[in-house]
């Protein structure tokens, strides 16, 4: 077996996912093999159905591969135990999504809060740390409104916020600006493009649209579960075009 790069957030060999739906295989991922650097901002873009959201949940150890490996920050996670996999999800990754998943009867600062609950932090520092989150993604004002008396992309900072909450190694987004205008999109990359590089934080962001995945450092792109080949630098930045 060779053995993994230290310096890499992420090595995939040869990682496929198939899944039985209707009575047949659908092949998700195919022979995926790729190296993510850490602290590299990276957008994985391509149309529906073309297994983007699969792969992150692989990258975020939410599923498990049919084959293949898939190592970060130097093991192999597909051998993890269940139980491993659980630490490793709650300390180095970080999850936001199209949905923002907001608990309605919440204040933003208690929809942060919660993430830091299972860490055993005490109740004085969860606050202290929630409201340096919200002041980080620029909600600090807000901190005691609930999600219907927040604009969409004031609930998806909160999101972020939340994600932050336990300093993961990783931000996993998906689709992270699909239920924002397109100003408001561009002003959550923004805050993800910020957010990369900090003490080697890697993010990663699926997304269907062109624009957005060409502000990112590079573009993996994807169809029929397939990565298809890079076309050097110019080419990963994608335009809308390509979709």
């Amino acid at each position: 077996m060779t053995e993994s790069n230290p310096d890499a957030a992420y090595e995939l060999r040869s990682v496929s996912k198939a899944y039985e739906l209707g009575g047949r295989d659908v092949h998700a991922v195919q022979e995926v093999s790729l190296t993510i650097a850490a602290g590299e901002f990276v957008a994985i873009a391509g149309p529906s159905g073309s297994g983007k959201t699969t792969l992150l949940q692989l990258l975020g150890a939410l599923d498990r591969p049919t084959s293949g490996e898939i190592h970060f920050e130097g093991r192999d996670i597909v051998t993890l135990r269940d139980r491993e996999l659980g630490k490793l999800r709650l300390h180095a990754f970080g999850f936001v999504f199209q949905q923002f998943n907001l608990i309605p009867t919440l204040t933003a600062a208690q929809n942060v809060e919660i993430a830091l609950a299972p860490s055993g932090v005490r109740s004085d520092e969860r606050r202290t740390t929630v409201m340096r989150l919200l002041d980080a993604v620029g909600l600090a004002g807000r901190a005691d409104h609930v999600p219907g008396q927040l604009s969409g992309g004031e609930q998806q900072r909160v999101a972020i916020a939340r994600a932050l909450a336990n300093e993961p190694h990783v931000l996993l987004a998906d689709e992270p600006t699909g239920n924002l205008d397109s100003t408001t999109g561009t002003e959550i990359m923004d805050l993800l493009l910020s957010l990369s590089g900090e003490g080697g934080r890697t993010v990663i962001v699926v997304t269907h649209d062109g624009d957005i995945a060409g502000r990112a450092e590079r573009v993996l792109r994807m169809h029929d579960g397939r990565l298809l080949p890079s076309r050097g630098a110019a080419g990963d930045r994608v335009g809308a075009e390509s979709f």
